[in-house]
């Protein structure tokens, strides 16, 4: 009976340990919310979605379209690029190279931001001569967001039951036909809920776009180099410590339109996987 009451009271103590730590989290994600919201909502006005920035003032339709293509070229190349990857590693690597790719893609999550981006600058900005750019820029957050799509898409992988692969095989199908009806299918939430997190980091980025994409008081030009691109991210760090009231509205905006942006994309994606594959809307 002792040990009974010491075991129940020590599950006790853990469950509220638990809960508390979970509070805690949630309130600081609310107080950031809350933060952002409160000094950003009242300067989100219509006007600010069509002119470009101007000095310490202006709108933000340069840093809106500039960040949508960013993360947009960014995650197309670290989409192929990593769930190739995770593929290749899965399907075809001998064990030691996938140990390999592993370490080296667990090795690259850890290099700074800051540095993906000097080493992009010095070799596509001065080397090649590209310039600032939007390619540039695309690249540095495709390089930093590649190994959250890598190990995403990896561990999906990994994870496809063997039987269904054995059945596939023993049906005559090709071990490239297995890969695309059966694993592929099966990992997509996982691969998505990789790419999800590579749009919330991709967006939130700016020291490699500092090198790489600089920033433009204009409309993205399409241009893939010599032509600096305006973000989101660069406004809310900059204006921010401008002495203008105008400024600090532009930056607290900037930083609504991210949150904002993060949030809906992870609920449409979510729904969209839940929908999906839940047995709704597969059939």
């Amino acid at each position: 009976m002792k040990v009974r009451a010491v075991t129940r009271w020590t599950s006790h103590f853990w469950w509220a340990v638990s809960i508390a730590a979970l509070g805690f989290i949630i309130a600081i994600l609310l107080s950031i919310f809350a933060f952002v919201i409160v000094h950003g909502a009242p300067a989100l006005r219509p006007a600010l979605f069509t002119p470009v920035t101007s000095g310490v003032a202006g709108g933000l339709a340069n840093a809106i379209a500039g960040t949508l293509l960013l993360v947009s070229i960014g995650l197309v190349i670290a989409g192929a690029v990593g769930i190739g990857t995770a593929l290749w590693v899965v399907e075809y690597a001998p064990q030691w190279a996938a140990r390999a790719v592993r370490y080296m893609i667990d090795v690259l999550a850890g290099v700074p931001s800051i540095v993906v981006g000097y080493f992009l600058y010095v070799a596509l900005v001065e080397v090649l001569g590209w310039g600032f750019s939007l390619v540039a820029g695309a690249l540095s957050l495709a390089i930093f967001v590649l190994p959250y799509v890598e190990r995403s898409a990896d561990i999906a992988l990994t994870n496809v039951p063997r039987e269904l692969r054995e059945g596939s095989v023993a049906m005559g199908a090709r071990q490239g036909v297995t890969m695309l009806s059966i694993d592929l299918p099966y990992a997509i939430p996982g691969i998505l809920t990789g790419l999800l997190v590579a749009i919330g980091i991709g967006l939130g980025e700016t020291a490699p776009l500092i090198y790489t994409a600089g920033w433009s008081n204009y409309l993205p030009t399409l241009a893939p180099t010599h032509s600096p691109v305006g973000y989101l991210t660069y406004v809310v760090w900059t204006y921010i410590s401008q002495p203008f009231a105008a400024s600090h509205a532009l930056a607290y905006a900037a930083a609504t339109l991210l949150m904002v942006f993060v949030f809906a994309t992870n609920l449409v994606a979510r729904s969209f996987v839940e929908y999906r594959f839940s047995g709704r809307g597969g059939r």
